[in-house]
C-alpha cells in the first residue's frame, strides 16, 4: 500500500513539472524511455557496415542518435546478461553467472525499473524476463506480458519505460528452417539474401550448409528492421516521439558457435544505439548522427537509465551512467564472464579496453568446444566437427577443435578483430599481459567473484547461511583470495596444501589442478591425499578427487565414487558425477549401467551429459531434448 502511494504522489509531481523548460530549450520533464531489444546478434547492421543487411529504419535512428562501437554484454547468453541489466550488477557478483539458474537478489536492493515506478513512471515488458533469479515479475513491473505496452496506462501524462524484446533472431530462428521461414514471411523476397552472396567468418568452413544458416542470420535482421519501425511508428501515432528517448540494442553476439556463449568479441559486442528528440539531446554527450568508441557494458544499463529519470544511482550498483547529467569518467575497462553453458562447466573471465582483449580460462583443460546439446544440433556446429574430420576446417577455426585451451589469450583488437593471434606468449606484450591479469583479478575481488564456488556449493551455502550468496561472501569467513589462488596456479605445492585446507571451495580447485596433468610425476605424490578426499564430507569435492585418482590410473578407487554421486539428491552433485564419467571416456565403460539409470533424471542437463558418454560408450547416436 505504502509503494501505490508513493508511486500515485510521484505521478502528481511529475504532472506539476509538465512543459517546463530551462532558457536552452530542455525540459524537465522527465523523459519516456524506449527500449527496443533483440536476441542473439552482433553489430551485423547497415550502420555498422554491414551490407548483407538491409536495414533502413534502424540506419536512420543512428543516423539521428548515438551509435556505440564499444558497447558489450556482460556475458555471452541470454539469461545472465539480463541479470546483470535488471540488477545493474554483475552476474557474477550476485550468483546468477551458471545459465539457467535460480540466482537470489538481496532482498535489500530493488531491480531497477522499482526506482522508476516509486519517481512515477509507468514501467512494461514486453515480454521476456529470463534474469536467471528468483523474483516476481509483478513487484518490476507494472505490466509483463506480450500485451503490455505504454499504451495501457491510464494517465496520458504519466511518464513511461517500455521494453519490447525481439526474439525472430534468436539461435533457434536460425538453425530451424520453418521459425526462420515465419520470422521473414513478410520481408520482401527482393530484399532476401541469397546463401552465396553474404559474408561468413574466416573460422568457419564455407560450406553450403554454412552459408545457408548465415543468409538466415543476415535475413532475420533484415525481418527485424520492419519489428523497429512498427514500434517507432506507434511512437508517431501516439504523438510521444519528442518526448521519448529510444535505445536500441542486442543482448549477445549471433546465435552461432564462436559466436554466442564465447567471451571473443563476436560474443560479446552488441550493436547499441539511443535517439533522443529535441528536448533531451543535453542529455547525450554527442551531436546526432555521431558514432563514439565509449565504453560501455550491460552493468552501465540501470544507472544510466536512473540518470536519464533524475534519480541517483544506489549503491549497489556496479556500473556508471553514460547518459545524462553530472557524468563520472569514462571506464577504461568491461568485464565479462562465462560459467555453466547449459549443462558444461568452464569457468572464463576477459577484460577488454579499446584495444586490448584478455581472457583467463580458468578450466584449460577443458576443450575450446565441449559438446553442448543444443549447438551441436546446428547445421554449422555439425560443419565445423566434419570439416575437423575431413581436414578441411579453415585454419583460422582450427583451434575451435582444441582438446585444451591456453590458460591466457591477450589480443590486438585493432590489429585482429576477429582474435585469432595469442599474444599472451610474446615477450613484446608481457607488460601488457601483466597488467591486464592484474585488472582481472583485482575486478573479481571487488565484486567477490562467485565463479569461484562450484555451483552445489554455492546453494548449499546460501542455505547454510540463510543469505544470498552475495551477502554470504561478504559477511561469513570465506578466505576468497585462496580459493582464486587454488583455481589459477599450477604449483603443486599450493595444491597440495589445498588439498587440506579448512574450506571446501579451495579443496575442490586443489584437486581439479592436480587432475588436469595426472601424468606429472609431483602431482602423483598427492595420491594419498587424493584418497583420503574420496571421503571428504563434501560431495562435489570428492567427485574431483574421484576425476584425479582416475585420470592418474586407478579407476577401481575413483569410478565408486563417481557412480555412487549420479543418485544424489543434488541435482548440481549429479550432473559432476555425470561430467566427469563424460569426461573419463573409456575410463566410464564399467559404469554403464549406472549412466543408463540416469536417463530418466529430472534435471534435463543430467540427461545430456549421460546420453552423450553413452553414445560414445555404446557407439549409438541417440538424440535428447
Amino acid at each position: 500500500m505504502n509503494k501505490i502511494i508513493i508511486t500515485i504522489l510521484a505521478v502528481i509531481s511529475l504532472m506539476g513539472c509538465a512543459g517546463k523548460q530551462d532558457k536552452s530549450g530542455s525540459s524537465d520533464t522527465p523523459p519516456n524511455i524506449l527500449w527496443l531489444t533483440t536476441e542473439d546478434i552482433g553489430p551485423d547492421i547497415g550502420c555498422y557496415g554491414s551490407s548483407d543487411v538491409t536495414t533502413p529504419v534502424i540506419d536512420k535512428l543512428a543516423a539521428e542518435g548515438l551509435l556505440y562501437n564499444n558497447a558489450y554484454a556482460s556475458a555471452p547468453v541470454c539469461a545472465p546478461a539480463r541479470s546483470t541489466i535488471i540488477t545493474g550488477m554483475y552476474q557474477s557478483s550476485i550468483g546468477s553467472h551458471h545459465m539457467r539458474s535460480k540466482g537470489i537478489f538481496p532482498e535489500q536492493f530493488d531491480y531497477f525499473p522499482q526506482y522508476l515506478m516509486e519517481k512515477g513512471y509507468y514501467c512494461t515488458n514486453n515480454s521476456k524476463t529470463d534474469y536467471n533469479l528468483v523474483f516476481d515479475a509483478a513487484n518490476i513491473w507494472n505490466e509483463s506480458s506480450n500485451k503490455a505496452h505504454w499504451r495501457n496506462k491510464e494517465n496520458a501524462a504519466q511518464p513511461f519505460f517500455a521494453v519490447f524484446n525481439y526474439t525472430g533472431t534468436h539461435e533457434s530462428r536460425v538453425n530451424g528452417l520453418q521459425s526462420h521461414l515465419n520470422t521473414v514471411k513478410d520481408v520482401p523476397e527482393e530484399l532476401l539474401k541469397d546463401p552465396d552472396e553474404v559474408f561468413i567468418p574466416p573460422y568457419f568452413p564455407p560450406t553450403e550448409e554454412v552459408k545457408e544458416l548465415w543468409a538466415r542470420y543476415y535475413n532475420n535482421i533484415t525481418a527485424l528492421d520492419f519489428w523497429v519501425k512498427d514500434l517507432l511508428d506507434q511512437l508517431e501515432e501516439d504523438g510521444l516521439a519528442e518526448n521519448t528517448i529510444v535505445f536500441f540494442y542486442g543482448d549477445h553476439g549471433a546465435g552461432v558457435p564462436r559466436h554466442k556463449r564465447w567471451l571473443y568479441d563476436s560474443g560479446l559486442k552488441v550493436p547499441f544505439i539511443v535517439y533522443a528528440p529535441e528536448k533531451y539531446r543535453h542529455l547525450i554527450p554527442s551531436r546526432p548522427g555521431s558514432e563514439t568508441d565509449e565504453l560501455i557494458s550491460f552493468v552501465d544499463l540501470a544507472p544510466t537509465v536512473l540518470n536519464l529519470a533524475g534519480i541517483e544511482k544506489p549503491g549497489n550498483m556496479q556500473g556508471r551512467a553514460f547518459l545524462g547529467t553530472n557524468l563520472t569518467d569514462q571506464r577504461e575497462y568491461i568485464f565479462a564472464a562465462r560459467d555453466r553453458m547449459d549443462e558444461r562447466y568452464d569457468m572464463q573471465r576477459a577484460v577488454r579496453d579499446k584495444k586490448y582483449k584478455y581472457i583467463r580460462y580458468y578450466e584449460a583443460a577443458k576443450p575450446f568446444t565441449q559438446y553442448m546439446n543444443t549447438p551441436e544440433k546446428g547445421a554449422i556446429m555439425i560443419a565445423i566437427r566434419q570439416a575437423h574430420e575431413t581436414g578441411t576446417m579453415p585454419e583460422a577455426g582450427e583451434k575451435l577443435m582444441w582438446p585444451d585451451k591456453p590458460a591466457e589469450e591477450l589480443f590486438d583488437t585493432e590489429a585482429d578483430p576477429y582474435e585469432l593471434n595469442n599474444l599472451a606468449g610474446d615477450p613484446e606484450y608481457q607488460e601488457i599481459l601483466e597488467e591486464m591479469r592484474n585488472v582481472h583479478k583485482m575486478w573479481s575481488t571487488d565484486i567477490y567473484d562467485g565463479g569461484l564456488i562450484p555451483e552445489t556449493i554455492l546453494r548449499r551455502w546460501e542455505n547454510e547461511f540463510n543469505q544470498p550468496i552475495y551477502s554470504a561472501l561478504r559477511n561469513e569467513d570465506i578466505p576468497m583470495d585462496d580459493i582464486q589462488e587454488a583455481a589459477l596456479t599450477t604449483d603443486h605445492n599450493i595444491l597440495s596444501k589445498g588439498l587440506k585446507h579448512d574450506n571446501e571451495a579451495v579443496r575442490f580447485w586443489a584437486a581439479n589442478g592436480l587432475g588436469n596433468d595426472a601424468g606429472n610425476e609431483d602431482y602423483k605424490k598427492s595420491l594419498p591425499a587424493l584418497e583420503e578426499l574420496c571421503i571428504d564430507p563434501v560431495p562435489v569435492v570428492r567427485l574431483v578427487a574421484a576425476r584425479a585418482i582416475c585420470k592418474m590410473g586407478d579407476p577401481s578407487v575413483g569410478l565408486p565414487v563417481l557412480t555412487a554421486e549420479l543418485k544424489h539428491e543434488d541435482e548440481w552433485v549429479r550432473l559432476y558425477a555425470a561430467l566427469v564419467l563424460d569426461e573419463l571416456g573409456e575410463t566410464s565403460r564399467p559404469a554403464i549401467d549406472e549412466l543408463q539409470s540416469v536417463m530418466e533424471d529430472p534435471n534435463k542437463y543430467v540427461v545430456r551429459v549421460a546420453n552423450h558418454s553413452l553414445n560414445h560408450l555404446l557407439g549409438t547416436k541417440n538424440v535428447v531434448r
